[in-house]
């Protein structure tokens, strides 16, 4: 491994997690404490029903000894919201910023390749233990909490790309290191992806390749999980690509860019990862935080009386992202790769709404729209 990681604009960091020093230098951010976890739920029979609000400290809550096929696909389900909860946000973010060759454009880019990436493990993940993620279900409201009480009291909302929204992107990946979890405490992404993986080596389910799907996300290629070791490692890339590990600095991934975290702290700091004698420090390359179309915070409903033109957008945008949702979840209900290519260009076809929102001044103020990604009922 390198011992100076200052690398030129565009060049790489190899992926890797940190220890909790590196957090704590990188501005972890504090988190409140939640409520106290509800009493553990018992296995059950029968179809999973839907996980209520909340339940990621219900699902852990549960001894080892308890979990069953029924636990994964509960907690599976919430990982479906948490993956697909995080990739609005950042599309605006990415969105807004005008020049799209900057470093913090193409840092913010890949990490929305591996967001959709997750989404898709999670999914087949789900469907490979018989289950059938519930996608258009699974869209959020913002603002609003992150699925599952995890982050308790971590607000997430849209908006062009700031400081405060790299802080808040920030927040939804922290390592879970800094944390002292106990039952009381709020649970990071990687602590519940953590307990997954152990829930899927004592379960040791049985797993099937029906309904999964193969396909090439970003950077990534998505396959069927068809054993345990398959499923060992979609969870393993998960967490490293940016949802917190324990491991050292010294362990890497088998590609060359940063964890989301740190992605998202390099831009947040305006600097780089470099290894110097006092450990990790943003004092490597400048990453500048780039110019960005002023998008102002979607305000909760909504916002208030746009004129015609606005709302003509804002009802072409929430279309189009309600049929990219519709053709999600078709393709993992015996739809396959046909309906899989119908979300990705669905997908494509929101960026020209969303930027001329963005581009379009809220009368009274110095700010402007952008999209709201209401689904259609």
């Amino acid at each position: 491994m390198r011992e100076d990681v200052e690398r030129p604009a565009g060049a790489a960091l190899k992926r890797r997690s940190f220890l909790a020093t590196t957090a704590v230098a990188a501005g972890a951010p504090v988190v409140a404490a939640a409520a106290p976890a509800s009493a553990a739920a018992g296995p059950h029979s029968g179809p999973p029903e839907p996980p209520p609000l909340g339940c990621v400290a219900r699902l852990m809550s549960v001894p080892e000894t308890g979990r069953s096929v029924d636990w994964l696909r509960s907690a599976l389900q919430i990982a479906v919201e948490l993956e697909l909860s995080t990739i609005p946000p950042y599309l605006c973010g990415w969105w807004s910023i005008t020049d799209r060759s900057s470093q913090a454009a193409r840092l913010i880019r890949r990490i929305i390749d591996d967001e959709m990436y997750h989404l898709g493990v999670v999914c087949n993940l789900l469907v490979a233990v018989g289950g059938q993620p519930r996608i258009r279900e699974a869209a959020p409201n913002y603002p609003g909490p992150l699925p599952g009480g995890v982050r308790d009291g971590e607000t997430v909302y849209l908006s062009g790309l700031t400081k405060s929204l790299v802080h808040m992107m920030m927040s939804i990946e922290a390592p879970e290191e800094p944390l002292a979890l106990s039952d009381s405490a709020t649970h990071s992404v990687g602590d519940f992806y953590a307990a997954m993986l152990d829930g899927f080596r004592t379960v040791a389910p049985q797993l099937s390749a029906r309904g999964q799907l193969t396909a090439r996300i970003g950077s990534d290629d998505l396959h069927p999980v068809e054993t345990l070791l398959d499923a060992e490692r979609s969870i393993d890339i998960i967490r490293e690509q940016g949802e917190g590990t324990s491991s050292s600095p010294a362990d890497s991934f088998t590609d060359d860019h940063p964890a989301h975290y740190y992605a998202f702290a390099e831009i947040y700091h305006g600097r780089q990862l470099r290894r110097t004698a006092d450990g990790w420090t943003f004092t490597g390359a400048p990453v500048p935080l780039p110019h960005a179309r002023p998008m102002a915070r979607v305000p909760a409903g909504g916002w208030s009386r746009p004129s015609a033109p606005v709302q003509r957008l804002l009802d072409r945008f929430d279309n189009t992202y309600t049929a990219v949702l519709n053709s999600l979840d078709a393709a993992w209900a015996d739809g396959g790769p046909r309906a899989l290519g119908a979300a990705i260009h669905a997908m494509r076809a929101l960026e020209e709404p969303a930027v001329r929102l963005m581009e379009t001044k809220i009368p009274g103020t110095r700010s402007t729209y952008g999209p709201q990604f209401h689904p259609r009922p």
